[in-house]
């Protein structure tokens, strides 16, 4: 790895895992508080159980980032494919201040399903490019779909 490659993955990881630090900002000081007020689904986890799931899917957003960025050809694929994964993460940086911030449970679930699809429409894009890319976000569509339907629950739940 060169230094320019190496200093390109440090900052795909500081790109993703700052919006995960400024997501965590919002997010944290409404766990005791609000969140902990709502009716929750069955299938809601613990809540130890978010932070690390995330900060592993946000490190693998980095790489994927990283691997589209450094390792593709540059394309039209390739940039469709940047594009897309910048669109998800504007996406995912909107989701934790509406619905922890804000309150705004059912504005936050069409967010959230409009993120689903991003991220949907950014593997499809990347494995024509760079498979490896596309691969790294397929934990992070599933968990964003389940995270979609603890959303959902929320809404349901408490309205």
């Amino acid at each position: 790895m060169t230094g320019r490659s190496f200093f390109r993955l440090i900052g795909c990881l500081a790109l993703c895992l700052g919006v995960a630090m400024a997501n965590g900002s919002v997010t944290y000081p409404e766990i005791p508080t609000w969140y902990a007020s709502l009716t929750k689904p069955a299938w809601t986890p613990p809540g130890w159980v978010f932070p690390p799931v995330w900060s592993v899917l946000y490190a693998m957003m980095g790489v994927s980032l990283w691997l589209l960025w450094d390792r593709s050809a540059d394309t039209a694929r390739r940039r469709t494919a940047i594009t897309l994964f910048f669109l998800q993460l504007v996406l995912n940086a909107a989701w934790s201040p509406v619905f922890f911030g804000l309150h705004h449970t059912r504005a936050a679930l069409v967010i959230i399903v409009l993120l689903a699809a991003a991220i949907a429409a950014t593997i499809l894009a990347a494995w024509r490019t760079q498979r490896v890319a596309g691969w790294l976000l397929a934990p992070y569509l599933a968990w964003v779909v389940y995270a979609a339907t603890l959303n959902a629950g929320i809404v349901a739940l408490n309205a």
